[in-house]
């Protein structure tokens, strides 16, 4: 009984980075405004995320995106977009590979190192940011994370998104999850998210909720 529990302590505290079980996780803000922050994992992609930009810039909203390295380095036009329209990046590993949380810490601490040098060419900014792929930590990620003095941030409300196929069941957990201090989890690499984008923008206007910038929500530089 005791081995179970044990195991699945380990199992929460590794799989819901909110847990703050293996390193500090920034999941929300403490604000009792009505303010939220919405953020994008997995891009930038040619697909998509120019529509996501697109919709921002539209509605006059700040976003942050967790970007995959080799992504950055294949569309690097894209992810000067990101930055020049004013919205914050953060890292999301260089590969995203499935096995992440599996590799060595000095593995994980290259492969963070790979996208830090890169992002600083292409911007001249030192990312401090950083979403573990799936939102799994473990001791080795929280090393390679400490190694950089990286600051983790996780969500409040994950739309799952990249499951959810049913448009108007994606948008009603996004409005399920509204509160003040919410980090709302979209990517930009889903067409779902892009058609019901504009709509839950809509929606947060009409609750009178204003998107802040995710610095401003939870007080953190996002680069040194």
């Amino acid at each position: 009984m005791l081995i179970a529990v044990y195991t699945l302590v380990l199992f929460y505290g590794s799989f819901y980075v909110g847990s703050q079980f293996f390193i500090p996780a920034v999941c929300q803000g403490t604000t009792t405004e009505k303010q939220i922050a919405i953020s994008f994992d997995d891009g930038p992609i040619e697909k998509h995320t120019p529509e996501v930009l697109a919709i921002l810039k539209k509605y006059e909203v700040p976003a942050t995106f967790f970007c995959i390295g080799y992504r950055v380095a294949a569309h690097e036009s894209l992810f000067k977009q990101i930055i020049a329209d004013g919205h914050l990046v953060g890292s999301h590993s260089y590969y995203h590979d499935f096995w992440f949380d599996m590799h060595s810490s000095k593995r994980m601490t290259a492969e963070l190192q790979q996208l830090q040098k890169l992002v600083y060419r292409l911007t001249g900014k030192n990312m401090k940011w950083f979403r573990p792929p799936y939102g799994v930590t473990n001791p080795n990620v929280s090393k390679a994370a400490r190694a950089l003095d990286y600051k983790v941030i996780g969500w409040k409300v994950r739309t799952m998104d990249t499951v959810t196929k049913d448009e108007s069941k994606l948008l009603q957990k996004a409005k399920d999850g509204l509160q003040p201090g919410a980090i709302f989890l979209f990517h930009d690499t889903i067409h779902t998210t892009v058609f019901i984008l504009p709509r839950f923008l809509e929606y947060v206007k009409e609750q009178g909720y204003t998107v802040v910038p995710l610095d401003k929500l939870v007080h953190l530089q996002p680069y040194a």
